[in-house]
């Protein structure tokens, strides 16, 4: 057991694969668990999940600066990216990442049949170019390395050039400070950084863009949920909710605490303890800071290496991905340089 911010994590030492998968505190766990406990016994209604729903719902409004009303309940990315990318103009010019994560960009590329064209640049040039396009869409932090796309230069060329601008939070949401409310559409999701289940996913919509289809209107999504259940005529709600799906409940019901833990804390704090381990194991090998709490190692057997010293990261374009998160600690830090100089 460790504790972190107030809270107490059953994670061994050497998890430095929140990148992929989060561990929630022990108080999101406790919570699915009952709720899980609920179901076996037939103990729950449907509507007792509301609350979860909106506090998670919240609470991600809370961790990307935007306000809740602007936030559609999903499930997966790529789900509310679809949304999006369905939703632009014929023939739209899009500008993404190279190499950036396939929810992001395979959404729009089936699009091609409407005209709808997708281009790739460096990271370091979105910004630079996006006056060229309709909308760029990327991962605020890059999955594969943990590169940080720049923010600021986005913002500017959205209000200079009027390019739409879709950001994926997923990989930094939850140690990264965040204001995105500039920003035409927010999205995260819930099982990383976030700290909560997979099966939960939210869509943050500017009020000044142009209103998506709600392609997967259901009952959920309607002005009043539980009116909404049979018969027309369409009666969505009147903001970001029309676009809700259905929860998945258990997810949410973690989400719902998870996130209002992380929502609480002071995220400076957070950002200088993630990005504070992340760099000191950066230093250790040589490498400059990066301001990420995500390290990327190109080192022979770097993952292997890795494994057998009791730590768990992941493997990513070929090579090692560790990631810093609340839980971890300078003991972390130790073991896996030891095991990368060993590589």
């Amino acid at each position: 057991m460790r504790e972190a911010f107030g809270e107490t994590f059953d994670v061994e030492p050497g998890y430095l694969n929140t990148a992929s998968i989060g561990v929630p505190p022990a108080s999101a766990a406790v919570a699915v668990a009952e709720a899980v406990s609920r179901w076996s016994r037939g103990l729950d209604t449907a509507a007792d999940f509301d609350a979860s729903v909106a506090s998670a719902r919240a609470a991600f409004a809370d961790l990307v600066g935007v306000p809740s009303e602007r936030i559609a309940s999903g499930a997966t990315v790529s789900q509310l990216v679809g949304l999006v990318a369905a939703g632009v103009p014929d023939g739209s010019r899009v500008l993404v990442a190279e190499n950036e994560f396939t929810s992001v960009t395979f959404p729009f590329a089936a699009q091609a049949d409407r005209g709808v064209r997708v281009a790739e640049a460096e990271l370091t040039e979105l910004a630079e170019r996006a006056g060229e396009y309709d909308v760029v869409a990327v991962s605020a932090v890059q999955s594969g390395d943990g590169r940080v796309v720049d923010l600021d230069g986005l913002r500017r060329a959205a209000r200079t050039h009027g390019t739409r601008v879709l950001l994926d939070v997923s990989q930094a949401a939850g140690w990264m400070p965040l204001r995105l409310d500039w920003a035409d559409w927010v999205v995260g999701a819930a099982y990383k950084w976030l700290l909560s289940p997979r099966g939960a996913a939210w869509l943050a919509v500017h009020p000044d863009t142009a209103e998506l289809r709600p392609n997967s209107a259901n009952w959920y999504a309607g002005e009043h949920p539980w009116d909404s259940i049979y018969g027309l005529p369409l009666r969505l709600a009147g903001n970001a909710r029309a676009l809700d799906l259905s929860p998945v409940w258990f997810a949410q019901v973690g989400a719902s605490v998870a996130m209002s833990r992380l929502a609480g804390l002071d995220m400076t704090e957070v950002h200088g303890h993630c990005v504070g381990l992340a760099d000191a194991f950066r230093a250790a090998l040589g490498m400059p800071a990066a301001g990420s709490a995500i390290v990327a190692v190109d080192a022979p057997d770097a993952v292997s290496r890795l494994a057998e010293a009791g730590v768990r990261c992941s493997a990513r374009a070929g090579r090692a991905r560790l990631a810093f998160h609340l839980h971890n600690t300078a003991d972390d830090v130790d073991t896996a340089v030891r095991a990368v100089r060993t590589a």
